[in-house]
């Protein structure tokens, strides 16, 4: 019988805490702790990427000599196995296995550039094939459903850049860049899987952009407030997800430590808010199950996980199960195991 397994990027102890999540009785199960090549020190964040076909997990850690380093990973029983890796040029705060696991594409918040690296058997492999500098504080790279075009939000430069990716040599080609409003502070985007919508979380104003898909371009349709009215303060929005029939997404906010919930229309991709609820302290990751059941967000400040069933009707979240992991916990990633 197939398994539910959760990846936890848990950076300070540079590790991975592989997490049996039961998504009928809803408890957590930590079966697994991985260590991570790299500095013996703490570490501010450690971005992964599963490959499309969940064969490989890649990490990427944010402290020199910023190793990046492949695991395989058993389709039976989610046990993960070092692989092997390279060095990034950079830190990357976001990383992306693309082409089938071919290429390994990363986004550099400090040095504000993005990169491409070949990967052989799923193991990033030598210097990069490509470097291209960016507006300030490159924060995400991510594909479309097509994996014909990338896409950078730029949270300093308040723009989403544009690429095509060839599959074939993981080259991306500029393409024009869309402008957010300025001090909004683009920081992570999702794309809905089988409708031609993309969202974009902002980090400084905690707002949702949304934006219609359409061959590479992103057409602006309409921003939603992710905070309640009156809100004031520092604000610190982070990440951003789908269900997997889009009907529903979800977005946090580090400051207030809330998980917004929102009704997706179908028609024309508009978001209507569905309140929101606590979550985690430190919310800088979170992730939606394969199935859309449900919602795994990780603490950073907590440094534990807690588990959310989502009603398949209405979206709404409700806290069932959190379960102590690594320090730092900031990345998921889900695996639904193959017998």
């Amino acid at each position: 019988m197939s398994q539910l397994i959760a990846y936890i990027s848990c950076a300070e102890d540079r590790r991975i805490d592989t997490i049996l999540v039961d998504a009928v009785g809803m408890t957590l199960e930590k079966i697994a702790e991985t260590p991570v090549p790299g500095p013996p020190a703490p570490v501010m964040s450690m971005a992964m990427a599963m490959s499309p076909d969940k064969r490989v997990l890649t990490t990427a850690v944010r402290h020199p000599p910023y190793p990046a380093d492949a695991f395989a990973i058993n389709p039976a029983t989610g046990a993960l196995r070092h692989l092997g890796g390279t060095l990034l040029p950079e830190a990357m705060a976001y990383v992306s296995s693309v082409a089938n696991g071919a290429h390994l594409l990363g986004a550099s918040y400090a040095a504000s550039l993005v990169t491409s690296l070949k990967c052989v058997n799923g193991v990033p492999t030598g210097a990069p094939t490509q470097i291209l500098n960016t507006p300030e504080k490159a924060h995400c790279i991510v594909t479309d459903p097509s994996g014909e075009f990338v896409y950078v939000p730029c949270l300093g430069g308040d723009v989403i850049l544009r690429f095509a990716l060839d599959r074939e040599s993981g080259h991306l080609t500029p393409l024009s860049d869309v402008p957010v409003r300025k001090g909004a502070g683009p920081r992570h985007l999702c794309f809905a899987p089988s409708a031609p919508f993309a969202y974009c979380v902002n980090e400084l104003d905690a707002t949702i952009d949304a934006y219609a898909a359409d061959a590479g371009a992103l057409i602006h349709l309409a921003t939603a407030r992710q905070l309640p009215e009156g809100s004031a303060g520092r604000i610190a929005a982070a990440d951003i997800h789908l269900t997997p029939d889009g009907k529903f997404l979800y977005a946090s906010e580090r400051m207030t430590n809330i998980l917004s919930i929102w009704a997706v229309d179908p028609a024309t991709g508009l978001l209507s808010a569905r309140g929101n609820v606590p979550c985690e302290p430190g919310p800088r990751g979170f992730a939606v199950d394969p199935t859309g059941r449900v919602l795994l967000c990780a603490g950073q400040m907590s440094h534990h996980i807690g588990l959310y069933a989502i009603d398949a009707g209405t979206g709404a979240l409700n806290a069932k199960a959190r379960l102590e992991v690594g320090r730092n916990p900031n990345w998921v990633e889900f695996l639904t195991t193959n017998p």
